[in-house]
């Protein structure tokens, strides 16, 4: 059988493949632009695609074979610049706008029903009075039972005003019925902000979007009205998102008006530099960063300034090294291609790009090596570009950002063993679950939240009641082998305890205060103040 794809013989068109060059401009200027030899490629592609439209096994499926083309034309210039297909566009749009319109919870799906992680604060979900551990179990009088997860999106996202009726399973009370008006939910970028001390702030952020700069606002003042002088600021695991987000907050921190971040780019408009001055706020205080591989692109941005401009310390690990500053644009089908049009650069001048070679798999690879650091620290002398920093410190370009104390990350004071690790990433949850009743019966200490942050701790005799709660689940692991990780996984219940009374500020104070990294940055606040204190003077 034949496609139903029709040729026609027009010499030197490619007609089924126009359409992704005059996404960028007219056919004919591309190729006047780029010379005889894509005036041959093209005519090449269309010569792939003629035979075997008429010769393949099958009738080929024309718009998943022009997906992969789209990908991978888009893979073969760097890493970052990206072929995004309409049905995944909504989703990462809503990611960096900071908000959908929903009912607002977050869920999992466990013994095959939509089960409430949390509701997000001053949502429809949290003001219709849905709880932690609660069980959707109808949507609008379907069944919701081993419903999957696009299923619950379609079913309960929707307009701004529009009603939902869920039926709620809750222990100990009879199922319930309840309606939900949905609203518009906001995608906080500051995923938590609390004192670690009477001094101590703390704040982490897990993305650059739209409502950042505000969400930072708000948790410093916050933070300053609950007696902060020295803050920790947390972007380990922050992937990026928009710049100019990235060189407002970097604007909070640092006085006068001093560069933050440059691009240069083929483009004319890409060639664009970004100072401070406009919103120096809080330029006091001793600041210390924390980054990880997993800090990227505007992360690097906001670490770069502070360490070029000697405004803080950096802490941590070696970031990811995205330098790469990219550009969305609409497609004709709805869906869209992320451009890289220019490459940043600190205030000293380091680019952050780290480099590739062309083979994505081996960027990624490089990436994830457990010894990056220490190869990156053997290179410092020999290959890797020296820049200069405002007080004259020495800081290296070529592979992220660099901190100035190199703390690797250690979960647990020992590796977790096997069984530890496969409870952690079971679909069940049992953490979740067990802690979830457990404050469910034990109401009495949601008005104690300093004591209990300060004092509760995870009995012996409770430990074994979590283990029998695993054991009667099933969960193919060796029980005994949960005490060697006591510790840790007493951290992780009693955290979740936290979150199920209070929310995520106290879930990831329990965390931290476990947490090397912060406790090592506690230590670098003096550094951080002489440094700013030199560089004032310079």
């Amino acid at each position: 059988m034949k496609s139903k794809i029709k040729w026609v013989a027009i010499p030197g068109v490619l007609v089924a493949f126009l359409a992704i060059l005059l996404i960028f401009t007219p056919l004919g200027k591309v190729i006047l632009a780029s010379g005889s030899n894509l005036y041959l490629k093209l005519n090449v592609l269309n010569d792939i695609i003629r035979i075997v439209n008429d010769n393949y096994v099958e009738v080929p499926d024309w718009d998943k074979v022009m997906e992969g083309a789209f990908t991978g034309l888009m893979e073969k210039l760097d890493p970052h610049s990206v072929y995004i297909q309409e049905d995944k566009l909504s989703d990462i749009q809503e990611k960096f706008t900071g908000k959908f319109e929903g009912i607002g919870i977050e869920f999992d799906i466990l013994g095959g029903y939509i089960t409430v992680i949390s509701p997000i604060a001053n949502s429809p979900a949290e003001r219709a009075g849905l709880d932690v551990g609660d069980k959707i179990v109808k949507i609008d009088g379907e069944s919701a039972y081993k419903i999957t997860r696009d299923e619950v999106f379609k079913k309960l996202r929707g307009p701004k005003g529009s009603k939902v009726n869920v039926v709620i399973r809750r222990r100990d009370v009879d199922d319930f019925e309840v309606t939900i008006i949905r609203d518009e939910i906001p995608i906080y970028s500051v995923s938590a902000s609390f004192m670690i001390d009477d001094s101590t702030g703390y704040i982490y952020l897990n993305r650059f979007s739209g409502t950042t700069t505000k969400e930072i606002e708000e948790a410093l003042c916050k933070l300053e009205d609950s007696g902060m002088k020295q803050l920790i600021f947390d972007l380990r695991n922050n992937s990026g998102g928009y710049l100019e987000q990235a060189v407002k907050v970097a604007d909070k921190f640092i006085a006068g008006k001093q560069k933050i971040v440059y691009t240069k780019g083929r483009i004319r408009n890409s060639n664009e530099e970004f100072y401070s001055g406009k919103d120096e706020k809080h330029p006091q205080f001793p600041l210390v960063i924390l980054i990880n591989r997993g800090s990227a692109s505007a992360s690097e941005i906001v670490a770069g300034a502070v360490q070029d401009l000697d405004r803080g310390i950096i802490v941590g690990e070696t970031s990811f090294g995205k330098g790469l500053v990219q550009r969305q644009y609409g497609l004709r089908d709805g869906s869209a291609i992320r451009v890289t049009v220019a490459r940043y650069y600190t205030p000293s001048g380091r680019l952050i790009q780290r480099p590739y070679d062309g083979n994505i798999a081996d960027y990624y690879e490089s990436f994830a090596q457990e010894n990056r650091d220490s190869l990156l620290a053997a290179e410092s002398g020999e290959t890797r570009p020296q820049y200069q920093t405002v007080s004259g410190r020495t800081v290296y370009g070529g592979g992220g950002i660099s901190p100035d104390h190199y703390v690797e990350y250690k979960r647990y004071k020992h590796d977790l063993n096997k069984d530890t690790i496969k409870l952690l990433r079971h679909p069940s949850r049992v953490i979740f679950e067990f802690a979830a009743k457990y404050g469910a019966k034990n109401k009495r200490w949601a008005g104690k939240k300093e004591k209990f942050i300060e004092k509760f701790q995870i009995s012996d005799k409770m430990f074994d009641a979590f283990k029998k709660y695993v054991e009667d689940k099933k969960i193919d692991i060796d029980i005994s082998n949960l005490d060697v990780d006591s510790g840790y996984l007493k951290m992780l219940l009693k955290a979740e305890i936290a979150k199920d009374f209070w929310g995520y500020d106290e879930y990831y104070k329990v965390i931290r205060l476990h947490d090397n990294q912060v406790l090592e940055a506690m230590k670098y606040f003096n550094e951080s103040r002489l440094l700013a204190a030199a560089s004032a003077e310079k």
